[in-house]
């Protein structure tokens, strides 16, 4: 009985121990002027503005800076191919042959009549000077000079349409013939593309498109190269939106041997745009809490007083402030997560 007595006792004075240390934690917490901790080591940095910065991240298609198609400007059977899809062709260069022979004879028909033209006309000029004939002879010289001439261009002309060349320097991305095909004028025969220089193309939100200026730089990344970075910048904003206010974008870049860019590859453009005038910013480590719920601690005479802030665009290291500071203010940026509101804090800096 006496054992029994004993432990109730004891069960009694370790409930009423509990009870009062609980009691003085709920005081200090409430006042802390009584807190055991006079002032707590904090160290702090004033509230700044800044001209803020903004992340935008969008995905473009990558195309060809020149991506030409060649027409064929004469018709004939295809005697001759001399490329194929991703060759590099420099321009001028051969790509295609069609049957000339005709063409080719007719040219020389009209190189030796213009040839003869020319003899003819300075020879009666000649005879004009010694007047052994009329003016009017070396008028009509003249005129058959002029119409050798033009049909000399002309044949020259066609003959060389029977040789399809490069219009532009660049690799072979397709070709629609083969030696034997028969090519009627204006076929496209082939397309080459200039891949030394890329675009981006994209579609930007009306209340995007207007922070952007032609030549902002930006960064290009891809998924085929992880962590690789290409430098570009902006070539032509639309002045005419689309039916769902987005405004298209170019991009220019120059590719890279090291790592070669493809047309039709998807490319993650980052735009760096600036908001107007000047924001409230804060370090990150000054943020107590969540982004959507965001407060700090701020030093006033001495005390640390919670504040409920709002937060705008994060850039890096730095959170910008919508509401609930002032610029000057002094936000704790180290020694938060000991304190409570209206806790006595010393600065440390």
């Amino acid at each position: 009985m006496k054992k029994i007595t004993l432990i109730a006792a004891l069960t009694l004075m370790i409930v009423g121990i509990v009870a009062v240390l609980f009691n003085n934690r709920s005081k200090l917490q409430a006042n802390p002027e009584l807190n055991i901790i006079d002032s707590y080591p904090v160290t702090i940095e004033k509230v700044s503005t800044k001209e803020f910065s903004n992340t935008l991240e969008l995905v473009g298609t990558i195309f060809a800076y020149n991506d030409v198609a060649i027409v064929s400007e004469s018709q004939g059977k295809v005697t001759g191919v001399y490329a194929k899809v991703g060759d590099y062709k420099s321009k001028g260069s051969l790509l295609i042959q069609l049957d000339g022979e005709l063409k080719l004879a007719a040219f020389k028909t009209a190189e030796v009549n213009f040839e003869k033209a020319k003899k003819d006309y300075e020879r009666f000029e000649a005879l004009l000077k010694e007047k052994s004939i009329t003016i009017s002879r070396l008028e009509l010289a003249k005129l058959e000079l002029q119409d050798a001439e033009s049909k000399y261009i002309i044949a020259k002309r066609e003959y060389n349409d029977t040789k399809i060349t490069a219009p532009i320097s660049g690799v072979v991305t397709s070709r629609l013939v083969d030696e034997g095909d028969y090519v009627n004028k204006a076929n496209v025969v082939a397309n080459i593309a200039d891949i030394s220089t890329l675009k981006v193309k994209l579609n930007v939100a009306e209340k995007d498109a207007f922070k952007l200026k032609v030549n902002d730089k930006v960064v290009v990344t891809t998924d085929v190269y992880p962590g690789v970075k290409f430098n570009g910048k902006i070539e032509s904003i639309s002045s005419q939106g689309d039916a769902a206010h987005t405004y298209p974008v170019e991009i220019s870049l120059a590719n890279s041997k090291t790592n070669p860019l493809k047309a039709g590859m998807f490319g993650k453009v980052s735009f760096t745009t600036i908001n107007g005038g000047n924001s409230i910013v804060i370090p990150r480590e000054a943020l107590v809490g969540s982004v959507k719920d965001a407060k700090v601690f701020v030093v006033e005479n001495g005390i640390a007083k919670e504040r409920n802030i709002l937060i705008g665009s994060t850039y890096d290291t730095m959170l910008q402030v919508l509401s609930g500071l002032s610029e000057g203010e002094e936000v704790i940026v180290n020694g938060q997560s000991n304190i409570k509101d209206n806790y006595k804090v010393t600065i440390q800096n």
